[in-house]
């Protein structure tokens, strides 16, 4: 539809708002568990996997929303998407709906786009690009 092919042209820009944006969500799942920051259920000393996973959100997070080291950055969390989907959601239940795993889901998909489609726009990995 004519309508929409000229919107082609800010393809870059509505990447890297989409990738700022679930950054900056997927950056509250970290602080939540690291700083209980916003209050949730999250709260206590963490260790293990949970630390690991915490710190992959919060230090991950940011890294995206810079869109520094985007590749590299969104498989880690692709893969921590995927575990955290098959050992805490599924054995709940076989409908993401009522397991509660919807979000581990579509923040495991958009950092698999994100690997192969790069930062897009507002990013510093651009930068380096510039120089090369």
């Amino acid at each position: 539809m004519k309508l929409f092919e000229g919107l082609a042209r800010y393809q870059p820009q509505a990447l890297g708002v989409l990738r700022i944006m679930t950054a900056l969500q997927f950056i509250e799942h970290g602080t939540q568990k690291l700083f209980n920051f916003p209050v949730g259920e999250h709260a206590g000393p963490l260790s293990g996997l949970p630390l690991t996973a915490a710190l992959l959100e919060f230090v991950g997070g940011i890294l995206l929303a810079l869109g520094l080291l985007t590749r590299p950055v969104a498989f880690l969390l692709c893969g921590e998407m995927a575990i955290a989907y098959f050992m805490a959601h599924a054995p709940r239940d076989f409908f993401p709906v009522n397991n509660g795993g919807d979000s581990a889901i579509s923040f495991c998909f958009i950092f698999l786009y994100l690997i192969f489609a790069g930062p897009g726009a507002f990013a510093l990995d651009n930068r380096n690009n510039a120089r090369a």
